[in-house]
């Protein structure tokens, strides 16, 4: 029975180890906010450039949304 117990001790402890630290993967939107408008702003004279950056971008935080989204539901579903 000394096994089990120190097993889910063990258990115990690495789930309060993750939740030490700023969760930085909800921290990223915070970067894309201002690099869209940048983007529009600064590339005004290469539109080609512009509109496949700015897709590419958005594209970007769109998957890091769909990411967190699904990566919530897993651990509901653990």
């Amino acid at each position: 029975m000394d096994s089990s117990s120190d097993s889910s001790n063990t258990h115990e402890t690495v789930l309060k180890r993750q939740n030490r630290g700023p969760p930085f993967k909800f921290m990223v939107p915070l970067i894309y906010a201002p690099i869209l408008p940048l983007i529009r702003l600064s590339l005004r004279k290469n539109p080609v450039l512009r509109d496949r950056l700015f897709t590419l971008v958005l594209a970007g935080g769109f998957a890091h949304g769909f990411y967190l989204v699904t990566d919530l539901y897993d651990s509901e579903s653990k």
